[in-house]
Order: C-alpha cells, then sequence, then structure tokens
C-alpha cells in the first residue's frame, strides 16, 4: 500500500490522477485482481483478507480525493492568475454611433421643405389600386402595374410602388390649399446597382386657387432646393411623361463628380438625373372630386441624393449592414 499512497502523492496533474484512480479500481485493476484471489483462499482467512483489503481501499480512494481537491484548487489558482484583470488600466474606447447615410438624407430633405411650411404626411405601406394607380391616372394597360414592377397580393392590394398614394388620401380629407411632402418607403421588383426592391421617396404637393400655383413656381422651388442638397450645380428641365402630371420634366443637375465636363458616373453627358416633376393633371383632381384648383407635384429617390452626396457606387450597399461602410458616417 505504501507505494500506492507515494504514487497518488507524486501525481501533478487531473490526468495523471485519473490514470492511477483506474489501475486500482478499474475493472481490471488492482483491487479487482485482489478480490479475485479470495476464492482461492481458505474459508477461514477469507474474512481478514477481505477487510484488510477493504481498509486499504477505503483509504486510498480518501487519498485520491484528497489529492483530486488539491489539484483543482491548484488549477483555479492558476486560472485566476492567468486571467488577472488590471483594473487600472482604461478600458476599450466606446464606438460613437451615427445616423444612417440614408437617414442623414431624408432628414436633410425633410428640413428643407418644412422651413417652407410643408406638412409632412404619411400613408399606409399596403395600398389599394385605386390609391396607387386609378386616382393617379394610370390606366390598365400602364406598365407600371405590370407584375414585374409591382408586389401583388392575393386580395388585389399591393406594395404601394410610390408615396403618390399619400397625396391622393391628403386631398380627399382636406381642401385646398395643400402644401405637403410625403416621406417614405416603397416597393418594386427591381435589384441591380441602382434599384433595389425597396427605397425611399419623398414626393411634395401644393395645391391652390386656379391660377395661384403655376410651373414656374415648382421651378423657383426645385432649384432652390437642389442648390441647398448639392451646393452650386447647374439645374435644367428636360421635357418628360407621366400620367399623373401635365406638363412633366425630368430635373437634371450638372455632374457632382466632373462639375459637367462629362465622366463615367453621368455617361459622359455632364448631366446627373436627379427627380421629376409637373402641375397636377386635371384628372387626378377630378378623382377626388377638386374644382378650379392647379397645382404641382414633384417625387425623388432618398437613396439616389444618399449615392450623389455621400460618392456611393452601388445602391445596394446601403442596406447590407457593412459597418466598414456606415463606420464613414460618424
Amino acid at each position: 500500500m505504501q507505494n500506492w499512497e507515494e504514487k497518488i502523492q507524486n501525481v501533478s496533474s487531473l490526468d495523471e490522477l485519473e490514470k492511477v484512480r483506474i489501475e486500482l479500481f478499474g475493472k481490471k485493476g488492482y483491487f479487482a485482481a485482489e478480490f479475485e484471489k479470495l476464492k482461492n483462499l481458505p474459508n477461514e482467512e477469507k474474512p481478514k483478507v477481505a477487510k484488510e483489503l477493504n481498509v486499504a481501499k477505503n483509504r486510498l480512494q480518501g487519498l485520491l480525493q484528497a489529492r483530486k481537491d488539491e489539484l483543482l484548487a491548484q488549477a483555479i489558482e492558476e486560472q485566476l492568475k492567468n486571467e488577472k484583470i488590471d483594473v487600472s488600466l482604461y478600458g476599450y474606447r466606446a464606438s460613437k454611433g451615427a445616423l444612417h447615410p440614408v437617414k442623414q438624407t431624408l432628414d436633410q430633405i425633410i428640413e428643407y421643405f418644412l422651413s417652407l411650411n410643408y406638412a409632412i404626411e404619411t400613408g399606409p405601406l399596403i395600398e389599394e389600386d385605386f390609391y396607387n394607380f386609378e386616382a393617379l391616372n394610370l390606366p390598365k394597360h400602364h406598365p407600371a402595374r405590370d407584375m414585374q414592377d409591382t408586389f401583388y397580393f392575393a386580395d388585389g392590394t399591393l406594395l404601394r410602388t410610390h408615396t403618390s398614394p399619400v397625396q391622393i388620401r391628403t386631398m380627399q380629407k382636406q381642401k385646398p390649399p395643400i402644401r405637403m411632402i410625403s416621406p417614405g418607403a416603397v416597393f418594386r421588383r427591381d435589384f441591380d446597382l441602382t434599384h433595389t426592391p425597396m427605397f425611399h421617396q419623398v414626393e411634395g404637393l401644393v395645391v391652390d386657387e386656379a391660377g395661384k400655383v403655376s410651373f414656374a413656381n415648382l421651378k423657383f422651388i426645385l432649384q432652390d432646393f437642389l442648390h441647398y442638397m448639392f451646393g452650386d450645380v447647374k439645374v435644367r428641365f428636360r421635357p418628360s411623361f407621366f400620367p399623373f402630371t401635365e406638363p412633366s420634366a425630368e430635373v437634371d443637375i450638372s455632374c457632382i463628380f466632373c462639375q459637367g465636363e462629362g465622366c463615367r458616373v453621368c455617361s459622359h453627358t455632364g448631366w446627373l438625373e436627379v427627380l421629376g416633376c409637373g402641375m397636377v393633371d386635371p384628372n387626378v383632381f377630378e378623382a377626388v372630386g377638386y374644382e378650379n384648383v392647379s397645382g404641382y407635384a414633384f417625387g425623388l429617390g432618398v437613396e439616389r441624393f444618399a449615392m450623389l452626396l455621400y460618392r456611393i457606387g452601388d445602391l445596394r450597399s446601403l442596406f447590407e449592414g457593412d459597418l466598414r461602410l456606415l463606420e464613414q458616417f460618424k
């Protein structure tokens, strides 16, 4: 027994101790073999030898447990020593957050129109066909109704493709004069470098008595707004077509990357398209029951503005949550 006691005391790790335990108490260990020998002893000697073996077994089990407790205490002490924290050292500096570039751009746009006393109106994301298309002078055959552009539900409702339905809802619930913008998310079935299935628009509407609102008013407001957003840029209006405005125009600014000289971004034209606008079509006023009024409307993509303001090359990167991009806006 003396050799076993010394062997237990000389063990330096829990793994070695487990090996000793198996040697002593395993199915093929020392005590299993000794108890097996009892059957070969005379009957009168068996009780004495069995008692001695049990005493030795209990003693060695106690020594094993005591040594295990010592080794566990040493391991915990070593772990605490290795993981000791110097509380006097400075910790990691917390990272400062910032608004998302789309949110920053949207706030900047809203700030401009609030300063001109425009109201902010909102509406549902899931719309009825009447508000999204019919009331906006979009006939049944118009390409914007195509399933490739619009997300439809089984009951005929749809995810709004623009924020113009908010203008219809606003005109239905109040009479002119109206001066409003409708910022919010819109949805279309499109996904590439410059399009995503969900994006944000800001659309504006001004309505008053006939003759009080003109294209000249619209042109002045948009020129001032674009100078507010992009600085000293040139602005031009090009004839275009939108079902809900007549006349309609696309609005361009001189390229902010090449200052109008021509580059890859502007397809070497020197101009960047930024929004659409026009005088509200009489059919739209008829749909909401307005008479003897005139008005103008305009619409812009917030992500498009954010890409230009912050020189972002891929629209999809605005929604991927990549901290390497977002940390630049602290």
